[in-house]
């Protein structure tokens, strides 16, 4: 049968196919109906054993956003100030041509490489961003990541050698959950794959345990919980140092796994009495005192922390401190606590060595490392700052840091002066409408699915494979050949070097495997085929494959001794940088606090800057305003409107009063700001950018932008 006779037959009638959904870390199965290529229905996939028939408001609307039809569908090329539909073979070769030219009168440390958040969900996104950026050969490699969670990596490779490895909380076992700083009720849990957060919260409560929410807002996630305290943004690590002093000065610790540096961990602790940062926390030392004598109770209990701690000051600190309380209340790699998952495949990303980082710094300001990249709040510094390692040209996949990277305005303008750009996007968006060329990858459902990355982070180890739903059309180009040719490009290969011979040099890695041994058709069917057969269950494609529905490959196990790689053998509590860092802390406690502070927000209907050019997804409570409490609107003289100023920029917001935020705080939520693109529907609600309120602050030992506890000026607007 040809393609085209292929084609023809799935395109024919109505018909049922199952999909994991990409929207979010939560992984839940999708049972699609289409009539030919459109998508007439999406429920949950009631056979699925991890989603077991969920799913939120942005799966129901994946055909919705499958069938945008501002997406673009083929490649286009700048002419002038405008652009025009190009063909395959000419976008390839103008970008050969482009970065061909940088590097000849700049070297290769005058490209970057940004990679964004939908790389995560993505196949091809996972397997060839590695290869892409070190066939740049560029140290100016930028991602999500340093906008995200990098905090947690960190702390998770000073403490176990380890940063890829992430503890989850048990949700299905545990007694006792603590949670600070998210609201997985809303974003379905963030480095913490589980599907129906809410309905596993509800079963927590329902077999006699406890959930207690810390947060500055009275979110979804804390109505539902037994207790919400507020907290003072940013705040958080001198919350949960409290918390450790108490367990140690109280005698309550109890330690199931090997440690070192308890007697260093107890002189840091020393000075953070929980009356000493009461007044910085906003929190009673009665009730700090309390929720770690709960914590240290409970038969089993699990603290959780997430964006809003790790997009602060001292994020590092925070999520260090939260698995050193997990740690010294027992609950470490224990059934209950929080631990690690065993995903299906082999995990190629990880470096068997220690981690190590700040191996080099950016040219700028200085900023080390962290897994190879530099902090994307400092790319418009490495692109906007004249001299030697200038970056002249930019490779961007799936990414608009316009919206989403610290200090967009300046960025905005800084990408009007490189030299060359290429985008790999669907969309012409707020950063691709700079590009000389963008590259669209093919629809959600003309692609295979599989989670490389979100496997391990699951509160249950299950694996499911999706096949492309629809066929590619004629002249199309998959996700994949679109970064194999990039990256031989990156190499010097050309425009026309065959594609097929980057997955073959990758399966290298795979010692007596033959290629005809091999399920799939692509480089990516192919090499998760390898690691699967590679990975602790033996498994294969083939078997993915007979079961649609996903694999249920049981509950979380202690692992620890798999995961420990630091030279001393031990879980190391007291990592000399973060305890170097912990003066950073002490010194913030004695400033004069700010009036007011901004922190960010969710929704349920939403993800980053991508999803507002679907009117199903937008309106209602997805709105872009700023919260604030009504005290401080009176207190402020506002009306309806105001502006709200910073170090960086100032906007005129539409207020949204409500006592779910503590007085003195502001909410405003992230991804908005659409203008001149050509997404209509985002282009006409378009909201305001926060990230022209956010600066260049980064934590210091990650590198991670600050985005939370930014202090602000809020006034009347007429």
């Amino acid at each position: 049968m040809t393609v085209s006779q292929e084609a023809d037959r799935v395109l024919s009638g109505t018909r049922t196919a199952y999909r994991t959904c990409p929207l979010c870390e939560a992984v839940c199965g999708l049972r699609l109906t289409l009539d030919g290529d459109r998508v007439t229905s999406v429920t949950g996939d009631p056979d699925d054993p991890f989603s077991r028939g969920y799913m939120c408001p942005k799966g129901a609307s994946l055909g919705r956003l499958d069938e945008d039809p501002d997406r673009l569908t083929g490649p286009m090329v700048r002419d002038g100030e405008s652009w025009r539909p190009a063909g395959w073979d000419e976008a390839f070769a103008i970008v050969a041509r482009g970065l061909e030219g940088v590097i000849a009168a700049h070297g290769r440390e005058a490209l970057a490489f940004f990679y964004g958040n939908p790389t995560f969900h993505t196949m091809a996104g996972v397997l060839y961003r590695g290869p892409l950026a070190m066939a740049l050969g560029t140290r100016n490699v930028f991602s999500a990541s340093t906008i995200d969670q990098m905090p947690k990596h960190v702390a998770s490779g000073l403490m176990t050698g380890d940063p890829w490895a992430v503890a989850v909380p048990d949700l299905d076992r545990t007694d006792h959950l603590l949670i600070i700083g998210a609201n997985p009720a809303v974003s379905n849990g963030s480095l913490c794959a589980a599907p129906d957060f809410v309905g596993r919260m509800r079963r927590i409560r329902e077999r006699g345990g406890r959930i207690v929410v810390i947060d500055p807002r009275r979110t979804r996630t804390a109505e539902l919980a037994d207790e919400h305290v507020f907290v003072r943004p940013g705040s958080d690590p001198a919350l949960l140092f409290a918390m450790v002093h108490t367990l140690l000065a109280e005698d309550r610790v109890t330690i199931r796994v090997p440690v070192a540096g308890l007697d260093r961990l107890r002189e840091l602790a020393e000075p953070f009495t929980p009356e000493a940062v009461a007044p910085f926390c906003g929190v009673e030392p009665a009730t700090i005192r309390r929720l770690a004598r709960e914590l240290a109770s409970a038969r089993t209990a699990a603290v959780y922390a997430r964006i809003g701690t790790c997009t602060a000051e001292f994020g590092t600190l925070a999520q260090w401190l939260v698995d050193v309380l997990n740690v010294l209340a027992g609950n470490f790699d224990r059934a209950g606590g929080v631990m690690y998952a065993k995903p299906a495949t082999a995990e190629v990303h990880k470096s068997p060595e220690p981690y190590v980082g700040g191996r080099w710094t950016s040219r700028v300001k200085g900023f080390p490392e962290t897994l190879g990249e530099f902090p994307a709040a400092t790319m418009v510094d490495e692109i906007a700052e004249p001299g030697p390692g200038q970056i002249k040209a930019l490779v961007i996949v799936a990414g608009n840091p316009v919206l989403s990277t610290p200090d967009g305005g300046r960025l905005d303008e800084a990408l009007a002066g490189l030299d060359f750009m290429v985008a790999v996007d669907p969309y012409l968006n707020e950063t691709t409408r700079h590009a000389d060329v963008i590259l669209p990858p093919p629809r959600i459902l003309q692609m295979p699915h599989y989670d490389f990355l979100i496997s391990t982070i699951q509160v249950r180890n299950y694996s499911r494979y999706s096949p492309a739903v629809l066929p590619l059309e004629p002249g199309q180009r998959s996700e994949a050949e679109i970064m194999e040719r990039l990256t031989l490009i990156a190499m010097g290969a050309g425009p026309e070097a065959d594609p097929s011979g980057l997955p073959s040099q990758m399966l290298s890695m795979f010692p007596g495997l033959e290629p005809d041994q091999l399920d799939g058709d692509d480089g990516p069917d192919r090499l998760l085929d390898a690691m699967l057969r590679f990975g602790p269950y033996g498994l294969s494609l083939a078997q993915l494959r007979e079961h649609p529905n996903g694999l249920d490959l049981g509950p979380l196990e202690p692992r620890l001794p798999e995961i420990l790689k630091t030279p001393s053998g031990l879980v190391e509590l007291a990592p000399e940088p973060l305890a170097e860092d912990t003066g950073r802390l002490r010194a913030a406690m004695s400033r004069p606090p700010a009036p007011m502070v901004l922190i960010g927000r969710r929704h349920l209907r939403s993800n980053n800057s991508w999803m507002h050019n679907v009117p199903r997804l937008i309106g209602g409570t997805n709105r872009c305003t700023l919260q604030i409490h009504p005290a401080d609107v009176e207190r402020l003289g506002l009306g309806d409107r105001a502006r709200i100023s910073s170090a960086s920029g100032d906007l005129v917001v539409e207020l949204e009063p409500t006592d779910t935020i503590m007085p003195g705080v502001v909410s405003l939520p992230h991804g908005w700001g659409h203008r001149r693109t050509g997404q209509k529907v985002a282009a006409g609600d378009a909201g305001v950018n926060v990230n022209e309120l956010t600066g260049g602050v980064v934590d210091v030992p990650s590198g991670n932008a600050v985005f939370n506890g930014v202090p602000v000026a809020v006034e009347p607007h007429n």
